[in-house]
């Protein structure tokens, strides 16, 4: 393997927090008089910030109610929840299958690994340190650590800077055509993993280097 980092976004990539997202949803809805978005629904916003997903199901773009919504999952399942909710983002996410593998071969091939996402950093780092497995990553860089969201490259980029690592020398990992233009923003190699809600043809007109089916191919087409 060429790379000297690879990097990943996280939801629908690394892991799956789709019960908690689809509570949170579910709870912001319910403040501003809504009826629940269903679980698919909420599904195909896992990638986009909170505001682009409220406005994506509703079609309601006014920010006063974007930011009813954010709000109110923030204070429920998000960074600023303490009770059932938060526990149920933080203990019921799980890690795909095949992530703790890749990452621990990573590791062992003296590869670098962050995560580049639109959930917050703290949220990514508290669900790794609950599965044990926090030593994987060199660095998280999560949607509240940075001003610009995917597919704007500053998250990438500043992990580039703080890894010491050229473009040049990165593969990025996602499941979104979001990752695939952020990927092509930052100046890194791109490859598709199909753990979420798109599709292999939806990548095509994005620069890749490989499309991977789950974790178990990406690893073994990085001969890992």
């Amino acid at each position: 393997m060429n790379y000297q980092g690879v990097f990943f976004d996280f939801d629908y990539t690394l892991g799956d927090s789709t019960p908690a997202i689809a509570e949170g949803y579910r709870l912001g809805f319910a403040e501003l008089g809504l009826e629940p978005p269903t679980v698919e629904q909420v599904r195909r916003t896992i990638g986009m910030t909170l505001a682009d997903g409220y406005s994506l199901i509703t079609g309601d773009h006014d920010r006063s109610r974007q930011e009813v919504f954010y709000r109110t999952f923030q204070n429920t399942v998000g960074v600023k929840g303490q009770g059932q909710g938060r526990r149920m983002m933080i203990e019921g996410t799980v890690l795909l299958p095949g992530a703790v593998e890749l990452l621990r071969a990573l590791r062992d091939a003296g590869v670098r690994t962050a995560i580049v996402s639109t959930k917050p950093g703290a949220t990514i780092r508290s669900i790794f340190a609950h599965q044990g497995h926090l030593d994987l990553l060199d660095l998280v860089i999560g949607g509240d650590e940075v001003h610009h969201a995917k597919p704007h490259p500053e998250g990438l980029r500043l992990a580039l800077e703080k890894l010491g690592l050229g473009a040049e020398q990165v593969l990025f990992c996602g499941d979104t055509v979001i990752d695939a233009a952020t990927a092509q923003a930052g100046g890194c190699d791109f490859c598709a993993v199909l753990n979420g809600t798109t599709q292999a043809p939806a990548f095509q007109p994005f620069p890749h280097v490989h499309i991977a089916e789950n974790l178990n191919d990406l690893q073994s087409w990085l001969e890992l």
